[in-house]
């Protein structure tokens, strides 16, 4: 027993010798773990509001309890098919539009060889992803403007009616995917640079020898090389496949183009902060991340299965 106990007092001494050897690591992890565990782990205690008709003054013991009553109105009382394929729909369009475009930039970077031309290539295509949200739908604004934006001076010029772009619900989710790739093609590149630079260059000399031109390089050394990474980022973005930019969607909302504009977060966001029906927003809320989990879990699953990559 003494001997036993003695021998994890030994092992409890190494922990503790390990973790003040590199206090300074855990130091530099300590906000990212505090983030996580307020923003995102904290909050999850607070989901069982979703199952009450829930007084935000009253607390859990003044509000009555009213099992799935909040999801049942979602889905019969309120338009909630419209939003979930507005979020859809949205979506799916970023998988085959925005998700492909920094892995083309990449692959068309890579055979840049001039090093300052793709030094400056690579700084300007940054430089949109740091524009906030707020200045980005500004300048969308002022693009689009009927009245002052270039491109309707453009139409105008060429005998064309103008148009209110925003106002019309048919462009509201090309606004949406081109801004969207115009601000992250280039950041969302460097993953892919990163995993190109680590493929061995022995590679493409022996496949210069074979008399491989560059285009069949790209095709069967490149991409290949760069799957793995490929798979993963996918796996991600079909988990936020009911997720969407609530901020740059919310901006751009206005009563034209609501009825294309109108997803499940901006209708959580309304009911929580303007209507204060925190119920019904936790509700829905709680149906999307349910489902995103679910998402993930079978792209997962077929992933492990046919290609041998997961993220877990």
């Amino acid at each position: 027993m003494a001997e036993g106990q003695s021998r994890k007092a030994v092992e409890w001494k190494a922990v503790g010798k390990r973790l003040y050897k590199d206090r300074y690591v855990y130091l530099m992890i300590a906000p990212v773990v505090a983030y996580f565990l307020i923003f995102n782990y904290w909050p999850m205690a607070w989901l069982s509001i979703s199952f009450y008709d829930y007084k935000i003054l009253g607390g859990f013991a003044r509000s009555q309890f009213v099992g799935f009553a909040n999801f049942i109105h979602f889905f019969t009382e309120m338009d909630a098919w419209r939003y979930i394929w507005n979020t859809l729909a949205i979506n799916f369009l970023a998988l085959a539009f925005v998700f492909p475009a920094p892995i083309i930039f990449a692959l068309l970077l890579n055979e840049v060889r001039g090093v300052g031309v793709k030094k400056t290539i690579q700084t300007v295509s940054y430089l949109p992803y740091f524009i906030s949200t707020l200045v980005l739908v500004g300048l969308i604004n002022n693009f689009l403007s009927p009245s002052i934006g270039p491109l309707n001076q453009i139409l105008a010029s060429m005998g064309m009616e103008k148009i209110y772009f925003l106002g019309d619900p048919k462009y509201f989710r090309t606004i949406l995917v081109v801004s969207g790739i115009w601000q992250g093609c280039g950041w969302s590149a460097i993953v892919y640079l990163a995993a190109i630079s680590g493929i061995d260059s022995q590679l493409y000399e022996a496949a210069q020898i074979d008399g491989a031109n560059r285009f069949r390089q790209v095709l069967h050394i490149t991409i290949p090389g760069i799957a793995t990474t490929i798979v993963i980022m996918l796996l991600l973005q079909i988990g936020n496949l009911l997720n969407s930019n609530f901020e740059k969607m919310f901006l751009l909302q206005n009563p034209y183009n609501t009825s294309i504009s109108e997803v499940l977060a901006t209708f959580v966001y309304k009911q929580a902060m303007r209507q204060g029906n925190y119920s019904l927003a936790t509700a829905v809320g709680l149906f999307n991340s349910c489902v995103t989990l679910l998402l993930v879990s079978i792209s997962n699953k077929l992933s492990r299965r046919y290609s041998g990559t997961s993220i877990w």
